[in-house]
């Protein structure tokens, strides 16, 4: 990557966290952000860009990265809520359920009763399947999150009891042969992302990276082709179609890297930070 290449009308900077901004590790709890990452957006947030987190992470395993970053605005949950304001934003706030009459947040989900329909839907043509509402940071799940992720909180549900209230997302962790029958029976009012190649996401359709990154630039009064983005996964890719420049880092997805406009290095060697490096060198 050479310093030519790094545009200088960039004023907002987009990151994906895992696979990308932060660092590999042997459970996910592990991962982290280096500090050259910190002091990279630091210095150009001091020099006037703006920057923004894009996760497909829920607030109790992503918020603890915003509060070491200058940033101006956060996508939680891969686009199910919006925070355009982090620096008046809390836990409870975040995971309230409700709206901040600023506007500063924004939810974009659906109600749990038509999640708890879609749920027992699949599990009837599908029994056994490990499957999960998102709410309010909460987990309704068939199975025992724990042995995925230590730290999110779960309650165990056959989904006749779930809370009145906006899911954020249904989550499914098939196995590789019931991937097929699965995508045959996903409601047309859902729309599906993958993370990792192994967690798939049904979703409100408006709820993903590209329509979220719209929303904080229109909000941030930033254009489009003033921003660049960076990615890994699958999930990144309309986003980093959609930026002025999207950037892969060099661990991504081949897809994700067959349309980047340009590939710095892999996240475990701060590819975003060498690059915004070079930005504001």
């Amino acid at each position: 990557m050479s310093v030519t290449s790094v545009p200088r009308s960039t004023r907002l900077i987009v990151a994906d966290l895992d696979g990308t901004l932060l660092h590999d590790a042997p459970t996910f709890e592990e991962r982290f952000l280096s500090q050259r990452s910190v002091d990279a957006l630091v210095k150009a947030h001091e020099q006037g860009l703006k920057f923004a987190i894009s996760t497909a992470r829920p607030v109790s395993t992503g918020l603890h990265f915003v509060q070491r970053l200058p940033v101006d605005a956060c996508v939680y949950l891969n686009g199910a809520l919006i925070d355009t304001d982090p620096a008046h934003s809390d836990f409870s706030t975040l995971t309230s359920g409700n709206v901040p009459i600023d506007g500063h947040l924004q939810r974009i989900g659906f109600s749990s009763q038509r999640a708890c329909e879609t749920c027992l839907m699949l599990l009837d043509a599908m029994p056994g399947l490990r499957l999960g509402i998102v709410m309010n940071d909460v987990r309704y799940t068939n199975f025992d999150v724990s042995v995925l992720w230590k730290t999110q909180e779960y309650r165990i549900t056959d989904f006749t009891d779930v809370p009145k209230g906006q899911a954020d997302k249904i989550f499914v962790m098939p196995q590789p042969e019931q991937c097929a029958q699965l995508a045959s029976l996903i409601p047309a009012d859902f729309k599906v992302s993958i993370s990792e190649g192994t967690m798939w996401m049904l979703m409100n359709p408006l709820a993903n990276k590209e329509s979220s990154l719209r929303a904080v630039c229109e909000r941030l009064g930033i254009g489009l082709g003033e921003t660049a983005s960076f990615g890994d996964d699958l999930i990144d890719i309309d986003m980093l179609k959609s930026s002025g420049t999207g950037v892969a880092v060099a661990n991504a997805n081949p897809r994700v890297l067959g349309i980047a406009d340009e590939v710095c290095p892999a996240n475990n060697e701060d590819g975003v930070a060498q690059w915004v490096e070079q930005l504001i060198a």
